[in-house]
């Protein structure tokens, strides 16, 4: 795959974004950049996010927090706390400014006194677009109840697209499906045609209520 030059910028981040390819380090010391561009694209159709029994059950337990940009760096050294990663420094970067450009966005889980962060998941906002770059958790479940928040925020935010890039067993047990490149191209088009505010409104509160709008429409 082709390396990048050594200016790249938010700017030219965006721009790759928008024609539907998204960069990655080989490890977490490269200095290099590549760019990728799955022939099958993993998206979670934002109307079909599946919620089980069990995820339900840690959702009403009620027992942690939910925050939206309070620990945006906090979350990406989250998803880049493990053994191999492709966040490296100068990735980590150019994320830390598209925040700064209120062009990448996080969703954090919180322990129930909000002052340890057991999870999250972030991501780039373009158009109608969500692209979701990467998640931990630190404790069970703390992803997976990220991730209802965040769908049900992207829907009240107004978006269609939530692109996963890759499927894992992971996100398939959740809705997502692979999507061959040319109808992504077609969804992300679409999407891009469009403009949502991820931060139009406050991050939800009543966990019942997030679960009342995902049952009524999933």
């Amino acid at each position: 795959m082709p390396r990048d030059d050594p200016d790249i910028s938010p700017e030219l981040l965006l721009n790759a974004y928008a024609a539907g390819v998204f960069p990655m380090a080989e490890t977490r010391d490269d200095p290099d950049v590549f760019w990728v561009d799955p022939r099958r694209r993993g998206v979670i159709p934002l109307d079909g996010f599946h919620i089980s029994r069990s995820l339900a059950r840690a959702v009403r337990r009620n027992d942690y927090r939910i925050t939206l940009n309070r620990d945006f760096a906090g979350v990406v050294d989250g998803c880049a706390d493990r053994d191999e990663t492709w966040i490296s420094d100068r990735i980590k970067r150019l994320y830390l400014e598209l925040h700064r450009q209120n062009r990448a966005h996080s969703i954090e889980l919180w322990n129930s006194a909000g002052n340890s962060l057991q999870g999250g998941v972030y991501g780039v906002t373009l158009g109608r677009a969500y692209f979701g770059e990467s998640m931990f958790s630190r404790r069970r479940d703390a992803s997976k109840i990220a991730l209802v928040w965040l769908v049900d925020h992207l829907r009240r935010c107004g978006f269609t697209l939530f692109d996963t890039q890759f499927l894992t067993p992971h996100l398939a047990s959740l809705g997502g499906v692979e999507i061959p490149r040319g109808e992504y191209r077609a969804r992300l088009s679409e999407a891009l045609e469009g403009d949502a505010d991820f931060t139009a409104y406050a991050v939800e509160t009543d966990p019942q209520a997030v679960l009342q709008r995902m049952t009524q429409t999933s």
